[in-house]
Order: structure tokens, then C-alpha cells, then sequence
């Protein structure tokens, strides 16, 4: 029997061709195929991007992804199919590789992605990784990232689905990889379907499709047992309608089961619910009772040498091409033909992708693979991993088979394992860290392996704490920092630096300050050049944890022993932490000279120097934001960028990805800050440390305030979920989480949430914020407090304002206490005094580069300015700022300009002399008095206290020469 690939190759009609999971006809599910043509026909015009069919194995997940593939290639969709698989869940994206092997014919605009995402997932060449080794410039999030343009352009000619199965069986890098798909929908007419077991899904992704289903990004889709009538008239409609019953009540409306059982039924075995020694023993999953014995009833008939290759068959999964079941088999062609052939004949294989041959159900090929004895499933994959070498099949597709087989020490297999872990540490750092478990176990405990068994462990910490296994990787931290020799003192300091930083991705900011004081201590002491590595780690708990200020001696004894040594990478290191804590604390005059040392150290090294060098350049370029150098800090966070990417440091991402994104709020560019905050937030979730996920999404939910149009409900809730992950910290990040909560309700306007957030994070003295951002946080609170109507409590935010932003001289922070004044004028009425202020705060902004805030500072000067009798540079200043918002995508912003509009110009010039000379705010108090309010109604209505009402009411009677309140309508009627 001839098995080559099962689906039809895209761009052709799969009418004739035999459906992947084909074999029956799909019985019932018209409110489900209803469901998946309506995704189609809205498909890039609102549709949920995502689709989830859910259900007990066998329940007809696969059969109704068939039929809905089968729809989309009708319609034109491309079409990718791919299927995760239960024993190949180490190899790194094996279900998108599968998909990914469809791609036969090349679309001409996708060349440059395949050729990015090929090397790791496959691209055209078959499941599974490639040979070639994998660049150092790939990481596991750009890959993400790339695969989600190839899909936009694959869906360009006409739409895509990407279609997989099985997903609960699904690697972790496969898993890291939907779940960005699922918060980060592929734009255009792309549509991802994935069909799952519910109960053996992962969590994190069940919690991701659950989260987004409430958004109706996902549209999950759960399956139910068939009912009798769709059943019997549907799949055995020739049965006596009372055999056809008790069949369909054994199968409880599993189709699978109902399937089996006719099968047994019509085969004259017996039809009766049965369990055996041999099913008792296999973990049937989400089975129907009797279903595992009820299959495994089905091989009964086969000769051994049948039965020998059916196992085969199962153990080799992806690689189960005719030739390789032969060889490892040990059958000839003829005789393989001959088994092939019974075997298909009893519907227990079909032909699959690539001209493999898989088993008609994934369930039967579970039940094939646990029930063959241990002894022969190892022979097995002990062939199957020589066959593979012997062609040079990658390291990876070896190592699966290697672990099954190798139980002894094998330098060979050894090296395979360890070579697998390599093209893996990029890319899908959970399958590395398994493939380095494996050689680990099988590397003798005896003194000539010990140093290359701390290297293996060392690796493997590394690879678990960037796939978010941070815990374990401190836990083979301390035992590498245990066990390692006086002699390896380079090891010992590498894995105590590690294991802090750890330690500090974990929140757990004592225990790392702990055993680096403790390494300090330790005799006979750490080298010179040891002791800057951990004075550097040591001082970096500031601010996080310690004050600056009380890490001062430490940093100013590191950068000495650097520069005694001629140490330049410890020295820049140094300088770093010294310019960013000098800079967070305000010490602007010290912060500055501090940044210009360091950046003199860091510009004049080569990149092959820098690579243990890319947080000091975070640090600078956070320290250089604070300082208002705009361009400076972007440059030093796009080389740290470009070098960790290349040397696989995935953990500093975030900390240059942030900068960036803050330089260019800033600088009012919030779409791309947007798209830095996004993948800053999909390496936190990667990696697993809720504190640093924290302090992502606080940044988020600047970004998004800053992006979105007033009072968004998405930044409210990154905010939020900021604030949860932070916990009950108290450092500088749970400060900025709850800083920016207090944004978020402020733009949400909920000004007394912002209050409290904001009093939370700094306390009644607001000591507890970041000194150097004081100012501008304290503008929250002057607009919270004019909002409550609490004018004491915002004039005395508003003065200290003025004096810190004096003592700092930073034009950002000077323009924030100004704007603060600001407020305070306008609401007294002085609109001329306010106007002023906001002029000069913009012209500051201007100065330093910050157009976020001139932008908003010109937006609030407009109606200030026209209120002050100079109309025509009012509404010139509109329209700069509201130039500037909508060209940096600041939503904020543009709805402020909608509030600030300057009116329309009159169409007559007969506007009374008496009425032009009102202010603004006294206008608007006289159109309420003349409606008949209160002084009391007015103050309540606008925010303000009775006396300032009165004392603006008596300006207006003043001013139009009318003594009360009825003479004042009549003369506002007549106007």
C-alpha cells in the first residue's frame, strides 16, 4: 500500500483528497460548523482571532477541525494544519513545525521570515528543528514575534487559519508561543484554531483562553456527547434500531467509542463493556470506561510480526516514514509492504503528512505505546536514535530517543544530549534545561566528571531561570556553590552572582544581599576582581530594596578596587549603578557626572566587551531618562538591546525594553512604546518573576494612559493587575505600581482613588517616591485635590512642588510644578497668571526634548491664554499641541484637545464690551447664577468653595454694572 502525505498541498482543492483525520463522516455539530463559517465569513472585520474547541478525547474535536479546514480552502483560505503529540513534548515547537511543513510553496513576501523562524520551527523542510545550529541573535520572544508577521502576510492573499491539534499535548515552547498569539491577536484575516483535552491543558494556558474568551477575542467552543439520534442515524443507520441503541448507551455518546464498539460489533466480537489487566494499568485520560480494552481488542488478531511493527509505528511517531519503520523494525521491504497493508486494512494506520504513517487515533497510538513491554519500546527507540544519527538528523530529534533508550554511561550520547541542549538554550530554554536533566543523569558521580557536572548544572540554572523556573534555578545554584572546589573560584563567584540576581528576580531581596555579604566575608577572600563582580550585584539592591544612600560606600569601594585593577567593565559597571541611584535620589549635579564617566567607558568598548555589560547600560539609560538626555539613554538602551538579544540574555530585556519605551513617552512616540511595553511584558511572563511583571505593567499602564483616549479602561486595569503582582512589597517598583494606579484612576476620573494610590505609594510626606519624579507626581495630587474641591491641601502640594523642582533644576520637573501652579490660578480665576506658567512649562518641555509634556502643557495654556484676552495665540498654541498628540499617538492628549477646542469664531463682532471682558471662569459663573443657582449649587457643581463663587460673582456685578441677580439674567439674555 503506497502511504504518502495525506493533505492536498495548499492552493488546491481538498475535495478529493482524504481528510487528515478522515475515515467517517462528521455526524451532528451544525451549531458548531455554524459557528466556525460565521468566524470565516467576518474574518478580519471583527471576528474572534482565536478559536478554542474543547472536549474529552474522542469526542470529535479532530473530525470537526477537519470539516472546518475543509470549509476555509474552499472559501481560499490558506490553510495549515499541525498536530502536537504526546511523547514528543520536548521537542521545541513541534506542533507549529508541523504546521509550518505545509508551507510547500513559498509565498514570494514571506522569503525573509521563513528564513527567520525555518531554522527553529522548521519553516518548509518537515516538523521538527532544523540542522543548522540556531543564531545567537535568535530569542524564543523575537521568534514569537516573527512568526506572528509570517502569519499577517501569509493572510494577506486572501486570509489564513492555522489549525492545531491535540494542543494539551503541546511543548512548552509551543505553549510560550500561543500564549503571545492569544494576547497579541495576529492582525488581519488570521485566525488561529486549537482543539484540547480541558482537563490535561496546562493551566497558564487554560487561564490565557479563559481570560481572552471574556474579551471575545476567543471563541471557545466545548463539545458534548452526540445524542442517540445523530449517533445511530449518522454512523449506523444499517443497524437493528435496538442493537444500534445499546451500542450508543455503552459508547455514552463518545463517537469513538460508538465507533469502536460497531467496529468490534461488526467484526462478531463481543460487545460488551470490559476492562482488562493490560487497560487497567494504562492511564486512559478522559476515556470512557472500557474504551482502552475495547481498542486494544482490536490488535488481537494481528501476527507478532504485525504487532511489532504497529509498535514501531508508535514509538517513532513524527519519524515513522516506510524506510525508518523497516530498518528499526528489522523487516524487509515485502514484508513491511504486507504488514502495512493488513494494518491498514483493519483501519489502525493511515497515511499522514510528509509520507509518514500514523495510527488512526491518537488514543490508539497512547494505548500501542504504554502496552508494548519496556524492554522492547527501549530497543526500539535505541534504533530509532542510531537511524537517526546515521542520517544526521539534528541533535534534538536524537535526544528523544537517546533518553528512552541510554541508561549507562555513553560519552556519545552524552555529547548528543549536551549538543541538543545548545540548540535549544535560545529558543525553548524548558526542552534545554530537560535535555541537560537527561545528560546529567546519565553522567558518572566520580571526581574527573565533578567539574563538568557543576558546568552542566550551572547551564541548566540558567536555562530554568530564563524559562521562568526560578526557584529551582536558585535551588542547583546553591547546590553548584556547595560542591564547587577553593580552586574554582571563577565558577563559585559566577554562581553566587547568579544565584542573587535570582534571588532578586524572585523578590527575595534580603537573601540576596545575605550571600553576597556572606562571599565577602568569606576566607580566604574573593579575588579583586571577584569582589567588583559582587560588589556590583551587592549595590544593585538600590532602590529596590536599600536606599541608595546607604550603598554609597559599597559602590564608591567597587569602583575603586575597579580602577586599581584597570578593571574597565567593573569601573563602567560602577559608574552605572552610581549614575542611576545618584539620578533616582535627585542629586542631579553628582548623577550627571556619574553618567558622563560611564557613558565614556561604555561608548569607547567594543560590543564583543560589552556583553557582561548590557545592564550597566540599562542602568545608564534609565539614569540619563531621569536626567532629561533623551537621545543619550535611547542609544544606550538600543546597544544593551542588540547585545543582550545576541548573547542570550533574555532577563535584562525588559529593564532596556522599559527605557526605551519611557524615552519615548517622553518623547511622545506611544505607538512604539506601546509595542516596546507589550514585548517587555511577554519576556516578564516568560521568565516568571512576578516583581519584575509588576513593575512591566506599571510601565504598561503608563504607556497606555498616555496612548489611550481619557479615562480607557485598559490602563485602569494594567494598573491593577501592577498592584496585584506586586503584593505587600515596599520598594521603589511597588511605589511606581501604585503611582501609577493612581494615573490611571485620575484620567479614569476617580480622583479620590488616585489620592489614596498615590498616598500609598509615598506615604502622608510622599518620602516613599522616587525624589527625582516628585514633582510631576505631585501634579497628580494638585488635580486630585482641585477635583475634591480640598484648594489647601493642592496649594501646599503645588508650593513643595515648586521647591523641589528648584532644588532639582531638571525643565521636565520645573514645567510640572509650573502647570501645578497653574491649576491653582485658574481655579482663583487669574487666567493671565495661568496662561504665563503654562507658557513657560511648555517652552521647558521644548528645551529638553519632552513633547508628551509640552504637548499637554500647550493644550492647557489655549483656553488660558484665550480666557486672558489673547485669542490668537490661544488657539496657535491648540494647534501645536494638538499637532503634536496626534502625531505622537497620544490619545490622552487628543482627548484634552477635544475638551480645550477653542470656540467657534462669532459671525458678528457685536459681543458687548461688558461680556468680553469677563473671564473665563467668571462667565461661566454668571450663566449658572443666571439659571437661578445658588452660590452654594454653583460652588458644588464646579468644584469650588462658596466664598470663591461669591467673590467671583461680585467681579461680574461689577463688571456688567447691574446690582442683582435678576438684572444680571435679563443682560445675559439679551447677550
Amino acid at each position: 500500500m503506497e502511504f504518502g502525505r495525506g493533505d492536498t498541498p495548499i492552493g488546491t482543492s481538498e475535495d478529493a483528497a482524504a481528510p487528515r483525520d478522515g475515515g467517517s463522516p462528521l455526524v451532528g455539530r451544525t451549531a458548531e460548523l455554524g459557528l466556525l463559517d460565521t468566524v470565516i465569513d467576518r474574518l478580519g472585520h471583527g471576528a474572534p482571532s482565536f478559536v478554542d474547541i474543547t472536549g474529552a478525547a474522542g469526542i470529535g474535536k479532530s473530525r470537526l477541525m477537519t470539516e472546518f479546514c475543509l470549509h476555509a480552502r474552499r472559501r481560499g483560505l490558506t490553510v495549515l494544519r499541525g498536530r502536537a503529540a504526546e511523547y514528543e513534548r520536548h521537542l521545541p515547537f513541534h506542533p507549529f513545525a508541523d504546521a509550518f511543513a505545509e508551507l510547500d510553496h513559498r509565498p514570494p513576501p514571506a522569503h525573509d521570515l521563513l528564513d527567520a523562524i525555518s531554522r527553529v520551527i522548521g519553516g518548509g523542510r518537515g516538523a521538527g528543528p532544523s540542522a543548522e545550529p540556531v543564531p545567537l541573535t535568535a530569542d524564543r520572544f523575537g521568534l514569537h514575534r516573527s512568526v506572528a508577521r509570517l502569519m499577517t502576510q501569509l493572510g494577506g492573499a486572501g486570509g489564513l487559519m492555522v489549525a492545531l491539534d491535540d494542543v494539551h499535548w503541546a511543548d512548552p515552547a509551543s505553549l510560550e508561543l500561543l500564549d503571545h498569539l492569544v494576547r497579541h491577536p495576529v492582525p488581519g484575516p488570521v485566525v488561529l484554531v486549537v482543539a484540547r483535552r480541558d482537563r490535561q491543558t496546562p493551566t497558564a494556558l487554560t487561564a490565557a483562553l479563559s481570560r481572552e474568551t471574556a474579551t471575545g477575542t476567543v471563541l471557545r467552543i466545548g463539545l458534548a456527547p452526540l445524542t442517540e439520534e445523530e449517533c445511530v442515524e449518522g454512523l449506523a443507520p444499517d443497524l437493528p434500531r435496538d442493537r444500534a441503541a445499546r451500542l450508543y448507551a455503552a459508547g455514552e455518546g463518545n463517537p469513538l467509542y460508538f465507533l469502536s464498539l460497531l467496529h468490534a460489533y461488526r467484526e462478531g466480537a463481543a460487545c460488551r463493556r470490559t476492562t482488562s489487566s493490560t487497560s487497567a494499568e494504562i492511564d486512559l485520560g478522559e476515556l470512557p470506561t472500557g474504551l482502552g480494552a475495547l481498542l486494544l481488542s482490536e490488535l488481537a488478531p494481528l501476527t507478532p510480526s504485525q504487532r511489532r511493527t504497529l509498535e514501531v509505528i508508535a514509538v517513532l511517531g513524527d519519524h515513522a516514514a516506510p524506510p525508518m519503520i523497516g530498518r528499526v523494525a528489522g523487516r524487509t521491504d515485502a514484508e513491511l509492504d504486507d504488514d502495512l497493508d493488513t494494518l491498514a486494512r483493519r483501519d489502525l494506520v493511515r497515511p499522514g503528512p510528509g509520507g509518514r504513517v500514523v495510527l488512526r487515533h491518537p488514543v490508539i497510538r497512547s494505548l500501542v505505546h504504554e502496552s508494548t513491554a519496556d524492554r522492547r519500546r527501549a530497543e526500539i527507540h535505541h534504533a530509532a536514535a542510531a537511524e537517526l544519527a546515521r542520517t544526521g538528523a539534528p541533535a534534538v530529534e536524537q535526544a528523544r530517543h537517546i533518553e528512552q533508550s541510554v541508561t549507562t554511561w555513553d560519552p556519545r550520547a552524552h555529547a548528543v544530549l549536551k549538543q541538543a541542549a545548545e540548540q535549544t538554550a535560545a529558543t525553548a530554554p524548558t526542552s534545554c534545561a530537560h535535555w541537560l536533566r537527561t545528560a546529567l543523569r546519565l553522567l558518572p558521580h566520580t571526581p574527573e566528571h565533578a567539574a563538568e557536572r557543576r558546568d552542566l548544572t550551572l547551564r541548566r540554572a540558567r536555562a530554568l531561570g530564563a524559562s521562568g523556573g526560578l526557584s529551582e534555578s536558585r535551588d542547583l545554584l546553591h547546590e553548584v556553590i556547595s560542591t564547587v572546589g577553593p580552586d574554582e573560584t571563577e565558577v563559585r563567584t559566577s554562581a553566587v552572582v547568579l544565584c542573587a540576581l535570582t534571588e532578586r528576580h524572585l523578590g527575595s531581596y534580603p537573601e540576596a544581599t545575605a550571600l553576597l555579604r556572606r562571599e565577602l566575608r568569606r576566607q580566604p577572600e574573593p579575588s579583586p576582581s571577584d569582589r567588583v563582580a559582587i560588589g556590583i550585584e551587592l549595590s544593585s539592591s538600590a532602590p529596590h530594596n536599600a536606599s541608595y544612600p546607604q550603598m554609597r560606600s559599597e559602590v564608591a569601594r567597587t569602583l575603586a578596587d575597579a580602577r586599581s585593577l584597570g578593571n574597565e567593565r567593573g569601573e563602567a559597571g560602577a559608574l552605572a549603578v552610581a549614575a542611576f541611584g545618584e539620578a533616582y535620589e535627585g542629586d542631579v549635579i553628582a548623577a550627571s557626572a556619574y553618567a558622563a564617566q560611564a557613558a565614556g567607558v561604555l561608548d569607547g568598548l567594543p560590543d564583543g566587551d560589552l556583553t557582561a555589560l548590557c545592564e550597566p547600560l540599562g542602568r545608564l539609560g534609565w539614569a540619563e531618562a531621569f536626567l532629561g538626555r533623551f537621545t543619550d539613554a535611547e542609544r544606550h538602551a538600543d546597544r544593551g538591546l542588540g547585545i543582550a538579544r545576541r548573547s542570550g540574555q533574555i532577563y535584562l530585556l525588559p529593564l532596556l525594553l522599559l527605557c526605551k519605551a519611557h524615552v519615548r513617552i517622553q518623547t511622545c512616540r506611544l505607538r512604539s512604546a506601546r509595542e516596546l511595553a507589550d514585548e517587555a511584558e511577554d519576556i516578564a511572563r516568560g521568565i516568571g518573576s512576578g516583581e519584575l511583571l509588576a513593575f512591566v505593567l506599571a510601565n504598561k499602564a503608563q504607556v497606555r494612559v498616555a496612548s489611550s483616549a481619557p479615562g480607557d479602561p485598559e490602563a485602569l486595569a494594567a494598573a491593577e493587575e501592577a498592584v496585584a503582582a506586586m503584593g505587600p512589597s515596599d520598594n521603589w517598583r511597588a511605589s511606581m505600581a501604585w503611582c501609577m494606579l493612581g494615573y490611571a484612576a485620575l484620567t479614569g476620573g476617580d480622583p479620590h482613588r488616585a489620592r489614596d494610590a498615590l498616598l500609598r505609594a509615598g506615604g502622608d510626606d510622599l518620602r516613599g517616591l522616587q525624589p527625582s519624579m516628585r514633582p510631576l507626581l505631585m501634579e497628580l495630587l494638585v488635580t486630585a485635590a482641585l477635583f475634591t474641591g480640598d484648594v489647601p491641601t493642592a496649594s501646599a502640594w503645588s508650593e513643595r512642588a515648586g521647591r523641589e523642582a528648584e532644588r532639582l533644576g531638571l525643565r521636565v520637573q520645573r514645567a510640572s510644578a509650573m502647570r501645578s501652579a497653574a491649576q491653582l490660578a485658574l481655579h482663583h480665576g487669574d487666567a493671565g497668571r495661568a496662561a504665563t506658567l503654562l507658557s513657560e512649562a511648555a517652552t521647558e518641555c521644548a528645551r529638553s526634548g519632552a513633547v508628551f509634556w509640552e504637548a499637554r502643557s500647550l493644550l492647557l495654556a489655549a483656553p488660558a491664554m484665550t480666557a486672558a484676552g489673547y485669542g490668537a495665540r490661544g488657539e496657535a498654541m491648540w494647534k501645536q499641541g494638538h499637532r503634536l498628540a496626534t502625531a505622537g499617538g497620544a490619545g490622552l492628549l487628543v482627548g484634552l484637545a477635544e475638551m480645550t477646542r477653542p470656540p467657534a469664531p462669532r459671525t458678528s463682532s457685536t459681543v458687548p464690551p461688558w461680556l468680553a471682558s469677563l473671564t473665563a471662569r467668571e462667565r461661566e459663573i454668571a450663566d449658572l447664577a443666571a439659571e437661578g443657582l445658588t452660590n452654594q449649587a454653583i460652588a458644588t457643581r464646579l468644584y469650588l468653595s462658596p466664598r470663591t463663587v461669591e467673590t467671583h460673582l461680585s467681579r461680574v456685578f461689577r463688571k456688567t454694572d447691574v446690582a442683582t441677580r435678576a438684572g444680571l439674567a435679563a443682560l445675559m439674555a439679551r447677550s
